[in-house]
């Protein structure tokens, strides 16, 4: 495999007519705000699932598949919507994700089966998989130079997951079980109302693609290099962040609340640094900030591995701290290389890091079930974590400073 070439263009193709606004706040702020009001709904499940394991008597390997499913619909679907966003524009589509989204928020609080759950959470999926349509929207919003940063700002959504994570065991503990799932549908709702008021698609937007022109770009190796990147990246967010009420309730005994408190931790601080790496991009490279993220992460992962709080803490703040880097990295590079095909890529790239929470929880409960701990699981992602550093230095290291990585 051949690690991401300097585009041979001189200059970077417009997304959209030379009519498009260099910014717009009050777009970005309305997706910001659905994706983190549809990663919220998709949270609330792996932030109430020691609740849930409890009631529904679960074993380990169980609470792994109910976590990782909704994964499923959430990465793949990233795809499809990737598409349509281009084809259809981001209002609409930001739209009717937050509809679909709302139903199995609102259906949850009635299940009281392990097959229903799994039902409601696959389906959950699809407010994980709105993450592409808000990419393809902001990025015509804003000018190529700017994409790192209003793209860092539109992933900071993940402190839905935040959210979730501190709120849903809390308001389950004050109101019942079933409104830690309907606050999440009742504020998506709202947002939704909002978004149709005061949505509005950037002006210039391109011609609709045919079919054959969505899935050209996905033909081009430099898509499926950043695609493995954001499985790392973004895939180890998603995986620590659902499977980590889990770790801390097993691993170390703390209570459904302390566990969801530290969770939002985690999560807030990888939400606020993926803005940080998107700004830094702009100015030193994306590659430059991957560099440091992919030997971090290995490290990190090897203090996750050692079955003591302050290690642990150690593995997770840190963790936190570099993947949150390397999303908003990914993501300066994704609209650099393939200006005129956001959406798509986006699908394919956003589907990859979806698929990278999707496998983790599903082998760290085997792993769990069959040698009684999790350190083999953390070891195996320092592995790839090294990996990538090798598909990253394969490249060479003397990219023009113009090329942004």
């Amino acid at each position: 495999m051949t690690a991401i070439a300097t585009p041979t263009s001189t200059a970077p193709a417009p997304i959209a007519s030379v009519s498009t606004p260099t910014s717009n706040p009050l777009q970005l702020t309305l997706a910001t705000g659905a994706f983190a009001v549809c990663f919220a709904i998709f949270g609330s499940i792996s932030a109430m699932m020691p609740i849930i394991r409890k009631n529904l008597s679960l074993t380990p390997m169980q609470v792994s598949v109910a976590i990782a499913l909704p994964v499923v619909l959430g990465s793949l679907g990233r795809v499809p919507l990737g598409m349509l966003t281009e084809r259809f524009g981001g209002r609409l589509m930001f739209s009717l994700t937050m509809l679909v989204s709302i139903i199995p928020a609102v259906l949850i609080g009635f299940v009281n089966s392990y097959p229903a759950l799994l039902m409601c959470g696959f389906f959950a999926g699809v407010a994980l998989a709105s993450f592409s349509v808000g990419v393809g929207f902001v990025t015509r919003w804003y000018a190529p130079q700017r994409h790192g940063t209003a793209l860092g700002i539109y992933g900071a959504g993940n402190a839905g997951q935040s959210l979730a994570a501190m709120g849903a065991p809390l308001i389950a503990g004050m109101a019942g079980y079933a409104w830690g799932f309907w606050a999440f549908a009742l504020l998506t709702a709202l947002w939704l109302i909002l978004y149709v008021l005061l949505a509005r698609d950037a002006p210039g937007i391109p011609p609709r693609k045919t079919i054959g022109q969505l899935f050209a770009p996905l033909q081009d190796r430099k898509s499926w290099l950043l695609s493995t990147y954001y499985f790392l990246t973004f895939g180890g967010f998603v995986a620590m962040s659902v499977y980590l009420p889990t770790f801390l309730t097993d691993i170390f005994h703390l209570s459904p609340a302390d566990a969801g408190r530290r969770t939002a931790g985690f999560v807030l601080l990888a939400t606020l640094m993926r803005p940080v790496g998107g700004t830094l991009a702009d100015h030193v490279g994306g590659r430059r900030i991957l560099a440091i993220v992919f030997p971090l992460t290995a490290f990190f992962a090897l203090c996750l591995a050692c079955p003591l709080m302050s290690t642990f803490t150690l593995g997770a703040l840190g963790m936190a701290t570099v993947i949150g880097l390397g999303n908003g990295a990914v993501f300066k590079l994704v609209p650099q290389f393939f200006p005129k095909d956001v959406g798509s890529v986006t699908g394919l790239v956003g589907a990859a890091g979806g698929l990278g929470g999707f496998f983790p929880p599903l082998l760290v409960g085997v792993l769990r079930q069959a040698t009684g701990h999790y350190a083999w699981g953390f070891v195996l992602l320092s592995l790839f974590s090294l990996f990538c550093l090798v598909l990253l230095w394969r490249g060479g290291r003397d990219l023009a400073p113009r090329t942004g990585i």
